[in-house]
């Protein structure tokens, strides 16, 4: 019996997922004058995040299509998973 190994990025309703350059991170942070700490979280365990390799303070882009915006962007920053 053969293994096949799946992307969970090739799900369809997983969106796509991006992780962010320095360039990038900066030019977002001072558009929306925030800070990291201000950006939506999203857990360094999350499959999407493992799939492309996202590591703990990375910024992740994550675009949808949206019916009304067509293209609709979010941000979320890595971290860790507290322990129970």
């Amino acid at each position: 019996m053969s293994t096949k190994e799946f992307s969970v990025l090739n799900h369809v309703m997983v969106p796509e997922h991006h992780i962010m350059t320095q360039e990038e991170v900066d030019d977002l942070l001072s558009t929306y004058q925030i800070t990291h700490d201000q950006l939506p979280k999203i857990y360094h365990d999350d499959p999407a995040v493992k799939a492309i390799d996202g590591n703990v303070n990375d910024i992740v882009r994550i675009v949808r299509n949206s019916q009304t915006a067509g293209r609709a962007e979010s941000y979320r920053m890595v971290v860790k998973r507290p322990k129970k």
